[in-house]
């Protein structure tokens, strides 16, 4: 008998219906998040660096526009930086880190609905599990001492089969939601790094200042 014939699925009591509603949402969120992070996920260091050659030209509607077709929140930090230009150190780091605020719930949502999914699987088999010992038991005293096999025989189906199945999506659901946490992490390093790297260069080399002079010009605006 095949592990996905659908006689041994119904075996499985009402629970397997309710674990197959959980694995059905669980595959959707985890492709959509993984499409999501995939097209927001650029090369950093090559798109900051292609932003400081065209300020280097002097460019800065370019470098904007740049941004603006660029996908992903490392694009959207730099465009922040790059819209305040010429204003103090504090000033810009502020604006950066509220682009960084807004982007981050965006990398995050749905992350938790997926990792509630891998945590309560279990706790969905358990109850199966409960269950399929309630129908064994209720054949045992249906049968009294005569009570078969056969008639004892559906309770365990449930009870295994429900266990089972929660482990066979809770593993899963368990491995997708470390996998795109990492990429989420990836994603917000890039994002600390563009900004910076992009508030350094804007306030040194794109005003004409010497490094060792960033800081004394940023306190005299």
């Amino acid at each position: 008998m095949s592990v996905f014939d659908f006689s041994l699925f119904a075996k499985g009591g009402p629970m397997m219906w309710v674990l197959l509603a959980l694995g059905l949402l669980a595959l959707v969120l985890t492709i959509e998040r993984a499409l999501y992070l995939h097209r927001g996920q650029i090369a950093a260091k090559a798109f900051v660096d292609g932003i400081k050659n065209i300020l280097a030209k002097r460019r800065l509607v370019e470098a904007l526009t740049v941004c603006e077709e660029a996908p992903g929140p490392v694009a959207a930090v730099v465009k922040a930086a790059l819209l305040h230009a010429d204003a103090s150190a504090d000033a810009m780091r502020f604006h950066v880190q509220e682009a960084a605020v807004i982007e981050l719930p965006a990398l995050e949502r749905r992350l938790g609905s997926l990792a509630a999914i891998a945590q309560v699987a279990p706790l969905a088999g358990l109850l199966g599990s409960v269950l399929g010992m309630a129908v064994t038991f209720l054949a045992f005293e249906k049968g009294g001492n005569y009570a078969t096999a056969g008639a004892l025989s559906a309770g365990m189906w449930q009870a295994l089969l429900a266990t089972a199945g929660s482990l066979m999506l809770a593993i899963p659901a368990h491995l997708a939601h470390h996998f795109l946490s990492g990429r989420v992490r990836a994603i917000v390093r890039d994002l600390e790094w563009s900004g910076n790297e992009i508030m350094k260069f804007l306030l040194t080399e794109y005003r004409g200042v010497k490094p060792g002079e960033g800081a004394a010009v940023a306190a005299n605006k």
